[in-house]
């Protein structure tokens, strides 16, 4: 029972590296907006199946909701901030993504709480606990279809100026925004000259070694230094 329940918590990091391993070739290809609507779909299908588990008397339920969940948020991290960065007004981008941070900081205390016995963590209430996952997913599965797609996706990626423009237009109001499309020009100019490492072609870069050693030494550390405690 201790190895089942321990595969059960950890293959939700084994999706979620899964996840967000495919998330770049599949922004490229679909675009941020409608991985983003398919991702919701999937992490509603992930708490249907855990919170059917108890009825079904199926722990397996569990172990794939769980790691249909770890491959929804994997996915999810980099789509949320790469979408939410680009449709921001460049003065308001730092702060739009900043906020990322907080809400993903606060879902997960309100996970915590929601879970203590006195609340939804009782023997009768874990499933819909566990089912709760899939609420935000749903919230943004009605809201994002009145967003546009990304406006840097719409120009460099699909060559869609005019779609950009209305997207841009859209997001920001009417208004002179021509100096923001000759910065995505810019970008997509710039892109053309440059290479794409792959996971396995950075860690094999000399020319990155000490930067990788340092952000997987920071990272590491966050774990130990009693954040989570707090």
């Amino acid at each position: 029972l201790l190895f089942l329940w321990s595969i059960t918590v950890s293959i939700f990091g084994i999706g979620g590296l899964l996840g967000s391993s495919g998330s770049r070739y599949l922004t490229v290809k679909f675009g941020k907006k409608k991985c983003l609507l398919c991702n919701n779909v999937l992490m509603i299908v992930a708490a249907s199946i855990m919170g059917c588990s108890k009825i079904s008397q199926s722990f397996e339920m569990i172990l794939i909701g769980r790691f249909m969940c770890g491959v929804s948020a994997g996915l999810c991290v980099p789509l949320h901030h790469q979408y939410v960065g680009e449709i921001s007004p460049r003065k308001l981008r730092g702060f739009a993504n900043s906020t990322s941070s907080f809400f993903w900081t606060l879902g997960k205390a309100i996970g915590q709480i929601s879970g203590q016995r006195e609340l939804l963590g009782s023997q009768s209430l874990w499933p819909m606990l566990m089912a709760s996952c899939g609420l935000p997913a749903l919230v943004q599965l009605v809201t994002l279809p009145f967003f546009p797609e990304s406006p840097p996706y719409l120009l460099m990626q699909k060559g869609d100026q005019e779609g950009c423009k209305k997207a841009i237009r859209q997001l920001w109001g009417e208004g002179q925004h021509q100096a923001e499309i000759d910065d995505i020009m810019k970008e997509k100019a710039t892109m053309k000259n440059t290479k794409i490492l792959s996971v396995l072609e950075l860690v094999k870069e000399p020319a990155f070694r000490w930067q990788l050693y340092m952000i997987v030494t920071l990272t590491a550390t966050i774990q130990l230094c009693g954040i989570n405690a707090v």
